[in-house]
């Protein structure tokens, strides 16, 4: 292994931050080159592939550093935490019953779409689907079905609940970008359409512009400009159940070890397990109380900021060129997101949704918080949060529904 340039977590943090500094400045930027640029070039991705580069060239190196650690302990669960305590079940209820059935009904197509996924595949070339202990397919599977049911924090949390190993997992997440990037790509494209989409489903989106002036109406009251005191508080917040779910996790996870053994196969027995649903749970609880109220002084802007930075740890520790090293993954990736595409289209269809609900509901889930906005925000600026309403839902149930789709795989897998 060669020595990084930089071995100081101190410099490296420095490093992925202004990574980070580079694509949201770049990708905000009114320049024509990158508008173009980011046209086709999403930047979620770049903040996985940059600093995968700095790794492949040996300037950091996500082995020697403890940064992801760090961001995987104590970042993911507070990110978990400021994400999900802003869900309003009153206002998602507004959405209409057709929001939340495209939402749930892609979040179905994924949890379907993996272990179908993989009996298609097996039958076909079984060598595809292999491995064993950490090396296991069906593993590092299963941080696909967390990113695509709820965003990079839950792909995080599977990475360690399944003890996914990081040379299968780099794979993955080439084939969890790449993938839901193309599937974006395509809904973003049916922005432009949606009123021949609509008019082939039979939809009336009339009720999208009454969505319009609720949001901006909501928007209106409860964002403010954050003071000192308000940070801290947010920050209180989230550190503080983290803190709790740590202490439950600990509790939980040794005591089922002893006396239950044999839930270890259900990853009942992992410390992480109990410290991402504790934490998710009690934000869940928090959610209907005054504590969601912080969601107007920024809370979940600072859980994204959490993610991003999460994302930039995961993306120092990724192989750029482990594509090459098992293109199968890729054919198992496109078949399941036909059946998670096939599913979304066929319920719409049927229940004559608008195609808005349709794109914001698939990457609510494939794409979470970091891009379901962008979809939403394709059909008009106001609707953005809708987006993070549903993709805020996905984070809350992402890890429950990708620790299920992660076993189905398991069992299909044999």
């Amino acid at each position: 292994m060669v020595e990084p340039i930089f071995k100081n977590d101190a410099i490296v943090l420095g490093i992925l931050m202004g990574i980070l500094g580079f694509v949201f400045t770049t990708s905000s930027s009114n320049n024509p080159f990158w508008k173009k640029f980011y046209k086709f070039i999403p930047s979620l991705l770049l903040c996985y592939f940059i600093p995968s580069i700095f790794n492949s060239l040996g300037i950091i190196s996500g082995d020697n550093s403890k940064l992801y650690f760090v961001a995987s302990r104590y970042l993911l669960p507070t990110s978990l935490v400021l994400l999900t305590i802003s869900i309003d079940l009153h206002e998602i209820k507004k959405l209409g019953s057709k929001a939340i059935i495209m939402f749930f009904t892609g979040t179905i197509g994924i949890i379907i779409g993996g272990p179908a996924a993989i009996l298609i595949v097996s039958a076909i070339s079984p060598d595809i689907i292999g491995g064993s202990g950490p090396d296991a397919v069906w593993r590092g599977l299963s941080t696909v079905a967390g990113s695509w049911i709820g965003g990079g924090a839950n792909q995080a949390a599977m990475k360690e609940v399944f003890e996914v190993n990081d040379s299968i997992f780099s794979s993955m997440v080439a084939v969890d970008v790449i993938i839901a990037n193309v599937w974006m790509a395509f809904l973003l494209y049916g922005t432009g359409i949606n009123n021949k989409i609509d008019r082939w489903f039979q939809a009336d989106s009339t009720s999208i512009n009454e969505l319009k002036e609720k949001i901006e109406a909501y928007q209106s009251q409860i964002m403010r400009i954050p003071t000192t005191s308000d940070i801290v508080k947010v920050l209180s917040v989230g550190f503080g159940i983290t803190a709790i779910a740590h202490i439950g996790a600990d509790l939980i996870a040794p005591s089922i070890l002893q006396n239950a053994p044999w839930l270890s196969k259900f990853s009942l027995t992992s410390s992480f397990f109990w410290l991402i649903v504790i934490s998710t749970t009690l934000s869940v609880i928090l959610s209907f109380t005054k504590a969601r109220e912080l969601e107007g002084v920024g809370a979940s802007r600072i859980g994204s900021v959490f993610i991003y930075i999460l994302v930039a740890t995961i993306g120092m520790k990724m192989n750029v060129l482990a594509i090459f090293d098992n293109p199968g993954l890729f054919i198992i990736g496109l078949i399941w997101m036909i059946i998670h595409a096939s599913m979304l289209i066929v319920v719409a269809k049927v229940i004559k949704a608008p195609f808005f609900f349709m794109a914001v509901g698939s990457q609510a889930n494939v794409g979470g918080a970091a891009s379901a906005p962008i979809v939403a925000s394709a059909f008009h600026p106001s609707l953005a949060p809708v987006g993070v309403l549903l993709a805020v839902l996905g984070y809350a149930i992402g890890t429950y529904g990708a620790w299920v789709c992660g076993v189905l795989m398991q069992v299909v897998s044999g």
